[in-house]
């Protein structure tokens, strides 16, 4: 079924159904952002734990970068 079909069948629903329609999907895309950010979470976790991640700033990483970028010529 394709995104077109699927909004020409919401036409059929009721009111009270194409609100609570649409509060499922925010719902659901709620959960999908909290999950990533928690696979953000441990990835960073594991990386700290590894001694692989770097805590600074954003100068700092601009600069890390300008290094890696100078390295790699």
């Amino acid at each position: 079924m394709t995104l077109q079909e699927i909004i020409k069948s919401l036409d059929s629903l009721s009111g009270e159904e194409q609100d609570s329609l649409l509060e499922i999907l925010r719902q659901r895309r709620v959960e999908a952002i909290q999950a990533e950010i928690l696979a953000n979470a441990r990835e960073l976790k594991e990386a700290m734990a590894a001694g692989t991640a770097r805590i600074g700033t954003v100068d700092d990483l601009i600069a890390d970068l300008s290094e890696d970028e100078d390295e790699g010529s």
